[in-house]
């Protein structure tokens, strides 16, 4: 009988601890999706998400409408369109938000294209080196829930950047938080353990 006590008391403990480390990551997810946007910064990244075939998913035609919102506003910036192709797609994420940035308006002259990458890290790393030389200020445009990983990485990078939010659609709420969730434990492992 003790040791089932001590059993429940222990999954307790454990499902209290995992509560208030979820409200912590939720409360640093909030704060970075709701700072104020800089404008007439040097430059924007676009992260990729997936790409039906040639048509971008509903969280990712957000990030692209967030971008053209404030390209179309801050008529300086450029963009750089970031993400490869990943199975399924038959067009680079990159490809995708060219296409997309331009059917609503914004000059090609302004889209810069990092076609190679797989993950946020090489969003980052990869979109880094086409920075264009004396470009300062920048911005990361990812959906809500994945911004305050995004822009920690890219800090990381040694990147003076802020966010870009995007709505994430509601569909994909649930099943988006939970994994970032998981994504931001690993990116805190691999940050403060493993390097």
């Amino acid at each position: 009988m003790k040791n089932r006590k001590r059993v429940f008391l222990l999954v307790g403990v454990f499902a209290a601890l995992g509560l208030i480390y979820i409200g912590i990551l939720q409360f640093k997810i909030s704060q970075y999706s709701h700072k104020e946007v800089p404008k007439n910064a040097d430059y924007l990244i676009v992260l990729g998400a997936r790409v039906k075939g040639t048509v971008p998913s509903l969280a990712f035609a957000s990030r692209i409408n967030a971008a053209a919102e404030y390209l179309k506003k801050n008529k300086d910036t450029l963009v750089i369109a970031s993400g490869g192709k990943g199975p399924g797609e038959d067009i680079s994420e990159a490809e995708s938000i060219r296409r997309e940035l331009v059917n609503q308006g914004i000059n090609e002259t302004r889209i810069i294209l990092e076609d190679q990458s797989t993950d946020t890290y090489e969003n980052i790393n990869f979109s880094k080196k086409l920075i264009p030389q004396g470009a300062k200020l920048g911005l990361v445009v990812t959906n809500n829930f994945h911004l305050y990983r995004a822009v920690s990485i890219a800090r990381d990078y040694g990147l003076e950047v802020e966010g870009l939010p995007a709505e994430t659609p509601w569909i994909a709420v649930v099943k988006s938080y939970s994994r970032e969730y998981l994504a931001i434990t690993k990116f805190y492992l691999k940050r403060y353990l493993l390097d």
